[in-house]
């Protein structure tokens, strides 16, 4: 799924990640991570773009890093000075 953050394009493979582990459901996610289903819901349709605690609190329950969950779209990444010179 796709999020938009402060113009920038985040992706993240949440959905994936319950499927590859035992078809996790949101409901079972969202417990593990003490939140509501609705808002796991929310992330993976990329309308809600999680803390960096709920973001490392997801990782930790599938044993992954948070950038194997979310990235940015490099192709949406600003320039930096040192790109541009």
């Amino acid at each position: 799924m796709v999020l938009q953050m402060q113009g920038f394009i985040m992706k993240n493979k949440i959905r994936y990640y319950r499927h590859i582990n035992n078809e996790m459901t949101q409901q079972q996610l969202a417990q593990k991570v003490n939140v509501a289903r609705q808002t796991i819901i929310a992330i993976e349709k990329g309308s809600f773009n999680p803390s960096v605690k709920l973001a490392l609190k997801i990782a930790h329950v599938f044993q992954i890093k948070v950038d194997d969950l979310f990235e940015l779209d490099e192709d949406e990444l600003p320039e930096t000075k040192e790109d541009a010179s």
